[in-house]
């Protein structure tokens, strides 16, 4: 099983960010980030056994999440990548508190994920969103037009499958975890 955990959108946050998605990819080229896929990822697991699933879950319900607001108000792009992203230019606090929970519950749990432990420890979290794939080499520098900020309210996160096709990933929310008010 490919698994992560994610913030997940209401409805309208996700259609706001697909429309920009859309419009980005018709101006600059490459492949728009389907609504329906739209995330945030907190924690890449990659693979994972069937049997280590108890153990993952166990370790989601253990984390302590306060509902916080994310407001995306820019965009940006990774040539190395060749994605547009969009991010916050200041991460609340609570959100890089939820994303230190999930990390040190998996550890604790001996799940493996992301980078091996020598790449963990000089990864950094940085929030953002992909919205366009597949940039075209000559896109870069990015002009990118000018970002009207989004509210998104977080009150839970989610563990999602990832299924791979060539049509793309499928994703599949596997269960969901309620902050703690």
């Amino acid at each position: 099983m490919r698994l992560f955990f994610a913030l997940w959108p209401t409805a309208p946050v996700a259609k706001a960010l697909g429309d920009v998605a859309e419009c980005c990819a018709q101006r600059l080229g490459g492949r728009a980030t389907r609504t329906a896929t739209i995330h945030m990822t907190l924690a890449f697991l990659g693979e994972q056994p069937r049997e280590k699933l108890p153990e993952i879950l166990a370790a989601a319900r253990a984390v302590r999440m306060a509902p916080f607001d994310l407001s995306l108000d820019r965009l940006g792009g990774w040539r190395h990548h060749r994605l547009l992203w969009a991010g916050c230019q200041s991460a609340p606090a609570d959100l890089q508190d939820l994303v230190a929970g999930l990390h040190a519950r998996l550890r604790n749990s001996a799940v493996a994920f992301g980078a091996g432990d020598a790449e963990r420890t000089k990864w950094h979290f940085f929030p953002h969103v992909t919205l366009v794939r597949k940039l075209p080499a000559q896109a870069f520098p990015l002009a990118l037009p000018a970002c009207q900020p989004l509210s998104w309210p977080c009150r839970s996160f989610v563990l999602v499958e990832s299924r791979l096709s060539a049509a793309g990933a499928e994703y599949r929310l596997m269960d969901t975890f309620d902050c703690c008010d």
